[in-house]
């Protein structure tokens, strides 16, 4: 599985870069604090996969890297080929990039 750092993502979003970002975490989580990316929970992932482009860079991501590693398990049996999960998740960008962002 390809993987992503949280520097490595604060980098593509400063520069601009063409990426999707995924967060697929639950409701909750995401209105408490988020990246900014499309939420798509992980129990409905394969159903909402036709939201995730096919054409670009997909990161994935969740709290901690472990659901986002889940959902790209399972994606890339449906053929996906572009996906990265971001290591360490929602925690790692709080700790590394935003230590004033809201986690629990």
């Amino acid at each position: 599985m390809k993987e992503i750092s949280v520097l490595e993502l604060k980098e593509k979003i400063d520069n601009g870069e063409d990426f999707q970002l995924i967060d697929v975490r639950e409701d909750f989580e995401y209105e408490m604090s988020n990246l900014g990316g499309l939420l798509i929970p992980l129990a409905g992932i394969l159903i909402e996969a036709d939201k995730i482009a096919k054409d670009k860079p997909v990161i994935m991501q969740c709290r901690s890297g472990k659901r986002s590693a889940i959902a790209i398990q399972q994606l890339e049996q449906k053929g996906f080929t572009n996906l990265y999960n971001l290591r360490g998740g929602i925690l790692a960008w709080a700790e590394e990039i935003d230590p004033n962002m809201e986690v629990y």
